[in-house]
C-alpha cells in the first residue's frame, strides 16, 4: 500500500514538474496563461502581480516582455550559427530562458537583489529579472513604467544603447517594439477578465 502511495506521489509530481517545462498552450491569451499555471507550486499570477507591486511595471508589460523575448519557453535560447551552411556553432549571444536575459546581465541581477538561487528557466525569477530591468531601465532613462513601446527599446538594445539611440534606423527592433506593444494592449484588455 504504501509503495502504491508513493508511486502515485512521484507520478504526480512528474506531472507537476513536467507542466512547468513547458510553454503554455494559448499565450495570445493573459487569462488562458494564468489559468494553465494555476498550481500549488508555480502560480504565474501571483509571480506576476508580486513583480508589479514589488517594481511597478504592469503585469501586461511584464508578460508581454517574455510572450516577445521567449514565447513562455523556459529553455529558449537564440539559433546557432552554422559554420559553412552545415556544421553548428556559437550562439549569437548567451541570451537564455523566459526572460531571454544575458548571462552578465543575469549575474549583476542576482549581485543586486540578493537572489543568488535565481534561475532563467523558473517563471517566477525571469518576471521578477524582467521587472528589475524595466525598473532599472526607468530610473537610467526617464521611460516611464507604462511606456510599453520605450521599454521594448530599451530591452533590446540596453539603456546605454537607448540612450545613444541606437535602435533608431534598426527596422529588427522597431517592428519588435510594434509587435510589444501591440501584445501589451492584448494583455491589458485581457486582465480585468481573469479570474
Amino acid at each position: 500500500m504504501r509503495t502504491r502511495v508513493l508511486s502515485i506521489l512521484a507520478v504526480m509530481l512528474l506531472g507537476v514538474l513536467a507542466g512547468c517545462a513547458t510553454a503554455p498552450r494559448h499565450t495570445r491569451n493573459i487569462c488562458a496563461i494564468f489559468d494553465q499555471r494555476d498550481g500549488w507550486f508555480n502560480n504565474w499570477q501571483r509571480a506576476a502581480d508580486r513583480t508589479q507591486r514589488k517594481y511597478g511595471v504592469p503585469v501586461p508589460i511584464l508578460m508581454a516582455t517574455i510572450y516577445t523575448e521567449s514565447g513562455f519557453r523556459p529553455r529558449a535560447r537564440p539559433p546557432r550559427r552554422y559554420l559553412l551552411g552545415f556544421i553548428p556553432w556559437k550562439r549569437p549571444t548567451t541570451a537564455y530562458g523566459y526572460s531571454q536575459a544575458l548571462d552578465g546581465t543575469w549575474d549583476k541581477y542576482k549581485r543586486e537583489t540578493g537572489n543568488w538561487g535565481a534561475s532563467r528557466t523558473d517563471f517566477a525569477d525571469a518576471i521578477d529579472f524582467v521587472g528589475w530591468y524595466h525598473y532599472q531601465t526607468h530610473l537610467q532613462t526617464g521611460i516611464p513604467l507604462n511606456d510599453s513601446y520605450g521599454l521594448y527599446l530599451a530591452y533590446y538594445s540596453g539603456a546605454k544603447g537607448y540612450l545613444q539611440g541606437s535602435w533608431r534606423g534598426n527596422s529588427t527592433a522597431l517592428a519588435g517594439a510594434k509587435r510589444f506593444n501591440g501584445m501589451t494592449r492584448i494583455y491589458a484588455q485581457q486582465l480585468p477578465s481573469c479570474s
